[in-house]
């Protein structure tokens, strides 16, 4: 069994790390407080900076994940790029709920992934 490199398998990895930070900078964007911001006094302190970093890396992990996952489309089989790439998705964000953000560890959590990982593997074996 030969091992060949495919860079394609790597763009779609780094899309699937794009969609989870993209996820998690949706999730602390708040556009009330970006309407709130006093744009006179948006450089006299950091507030403002600091209330638009979420929005700004939405939108550059929103351009990296289609960026990646389009390079990875031309190699793979659209199905599979995505099923791949939005199995790794959740398998991240389920990762960095527990890990990072202390959510509830449930073992039928770990078995369900689990078939999802089992699944990832399949299609990638398949493709």
């Amino acid at each position: 069994m030969t091992l060949s490199f495919n860079p394609a398998w790597l763009y779609l990895l780094l899309a699937s790390v794009m969609e989870v930070c993209w996820n998690y900078s949706l999730k602390y964007t708040s556009v009330a407080k970006i309407k709130a911001i006093d744009w006179s006094q948006f450089f006299a302190n950091s507030t403002g900076v600091v209330t638009l970093v979420p929005a700004i890396c939405y939108v550059a992990f929103g351009v990296g994940n289609v960026f990646f996952f389009s390079k990875a489309l031309n190699v793979i089989p659209a199905s599979t790029a995505f099923a791949i790439w939005m199995g790794m998705a959740l398998v991240g964000i389920k990762i960095v709920d527990t890990l990072v953000l202390k959510e509830a560890f449930q073992w039928a959590h770990v078995f369900y992934i689990g078939c999802i990982l089992v699944g990832i593997i399949g299609l990638k074996r398949t493709a």
